[in-house]
C-alpha cells in the first residue's frame, strides 16, 4: 500500500462514518498522510481527526476512534495490519509486512515510469495564482520558481505586475544585482544562495554563508545534491558496463539483516535501515512539492534535496549498489541499483525545478 493509496483509503473511512450518521460532516477532499512524528508509531500517521474534531463538534480521540472503527471495518485485506491512536488524536498505521514490500515496489516502479515528473500531480488543478512581478532580485527568483512549483500541482500560474498576492523574501542586500552574484557565485550558486534559505531568513550572498557555496564539500548543501546526483549516474554507468539491469518488482537490500563484521554498539547503520530511510525521503517528495507550491516556499524542495541526497551516500556506504571485488552480482544489487536509479530522477527533477543544474560528472 503506497501513501497515496492510503490516503484514499483513510478517505473512504470518513465517508462511510458521515454516511452512517457515526461522525457529522463535512468530507474533506483529501487527507493527508505523512511519516510519524517524533513520539508516533507504524510506518504513517494523519492528523484527519484533529481536522475533523472542530466541524464535527467532538474531541479529536473520540473523532480518531470513530474512523478507527470506520477503517477495521471497511478495509480487511488492504494491507493495513494495525491502527493505533496516539497523542491528542493522531491515527498511526502499521503495514503488513507484505504490504510494506508491495510499496516499495510500487514506489519505485512510479518513480521509474513518470520520471523527473514524479511528484507533479493535480492537487491544486482549477485554482489560478497570479503573483505580482518585482524587479528585487531574491523577489523575482522566488516568484518565478513558485509559479514553476504550483504548475506541477495543477494551478493556472503566473506572473503579472500589480498583482495582489506578492511574494517578499529578507532582499538581498542593495545594490546587489542578479548579474553580480551570478558573475561572483556562479549561476547554480546564486540560485541556490536565494532560494535555500527561508522566506524570512537572508540569502546566502556575502560572508562565510556565500564562501561556504564554492567549496566542495558535504557541509556545503548545493555540492551535496549535485554529487549525490553525480554519484547515483556514476552507479549507473558502472552498472551498464556490468550488463547488470534495475530490479523494482522484488526489492530486497541486503543479503544479511546485518554487518556482521561491524561490533555491537558502535552505531553503525545496518543495510536495511538506510534504504528504509531512503526510500521513505523519496515517498515524501510529492508531499513536499505540493506543500511547497501551497505555501509558496521552495526553500522546502531545497531541503529536502538535502535530505534525500544524505540519505543516498550513507545508502551507498552500507548497500553497495554494484559488486564489489569477487563478489557475483545477485537480486540485492539490482534493487540497491533501481533505488540508487530512482534517487537520480528524484534529485535530478527537484534540481530542474529549481533552476539548477544536475551535473553528471562532478
Amino acid at each position: 500500500m503506497t501513501p497515496a493509496e492510503l490516503s484514499r483509503t483513510v478517505l473512504h473511512a470518513v465517508c462511510r462514518a458521515v454516511e452512517d450518521d457515526a461522525l457529522p460532516g463535512p468530507v474533506p477532499e483529501r487527507v493527508a498522510v505523512d511519516r510519524p512524528r517524533p513520539g508516533g508509531r507504524g510506518d504513517y500517521a494523519t492528523n484527519v481527526a484533529l481536522r475533523l474534531a472542530g466541524p464535527a463538534g467532538r474531541p479529536p480521540r473520540e473523532v480518531a476512534e470513530i474512523l478507527r472503527t470506520a477503517l477495521l471495518r471497511t478495509s480487511p485485506g488492504s494491507g493495513i495490519a494495525h491502527v493505533e491512536i496516539t497523542g491528542p488524536g493522531f491515527l498511526n498505521f502499521t503495514l503488513a509486512s507484505g504490504s510494506r514490500a508491495d510499496a516499495r515496489a510500487a514506489l519505485l516502479r512510479t518513480i521509474r515510469r513518470t520520471g523527473t515528473r514524479y511528484g507533479h500531480s493535480d492537487a491544486l488543478a482549477g485554482t489560478t495564482v497570479v503573483l505580482a512581478a518585482t524587479e528585487e532580485p531574491r523577489a523575482a527568483l522566488w516568484t518565478r520558481t513558485v509559479v514553476a512549483l504550483l504548475r506541477t500541482q495543477g494551478a493556472e500560474a503566473a506572473v503579472v505586475p500589480g498583482a495582489a498576492e506578492a511574494l517578499r523574501p529578507v532582499p538581498v542586500p542593495a545594490p546587489t544585482t542578479t548579474a553580480e552574484l551570478e558573475a561572483r557565485l556562479g549561476p547554480d550558486a546564486a540560485r541556490w544562495a536565494l532560494l535555500r534559505p527561508a522566506a524570512h531568513d537572508r540569502p546566502y550572498t556575502d560572508g562565510e554563508a556565500a564562501r561556504a557555496l564554492l567549496v566542495q564539500r558535504e557541509s556545503n548543501g548545493l555540492f551535496l545534491v549535485r554529487y549525490a546526483y553525480a554519484r547515483t549516474r556514476a552507479t549507473a554507468r558502472g552498472a551498464a558496463r556490468l550488463s547488470l539491469t534495475p530490479e523494482t518488482d522484488t526489492p530486497t537490500w541486503t543479503d544479511t539483516p546485518a554487518d556482521t563484521d561491524t561490533p555491537a554498539g558502535t552505531g553503525r547503520t545496518i543495510p536495511e535501515d538506510s534504504a528504509a530511510a531512503l526510500l521513505t525521503l523519496l515517498g515524501d517528495h510529492p508531499a513536499v512539492l505540493e506543500a511547497a507550491a501551497r505555501l509558496r516556499a521552495p526553500d522546502r524542495l531545497a531541503r529536502h534535496l538535502e535530505h534525500t541526497a544524505d540519505a543516498f551516500l550513507r545508502f551507498q556506504e552500507t548497500c553497495h549498489p554494484l559488486p564489489l571485488g569477487d563478489e557475483k552480482p545477485s537480486a540485492a544489487h539490482r534493487s540497491r541499483l533501481a533505488l540508487a536509479e530512482a534517487t537520480g530522477t528524484v534529485l535530478a527533477g527537484g534540481l530542474s525545478l529549481l533552476g539548477v543544474d544536475a551535473p553528471e560528472h562532478l
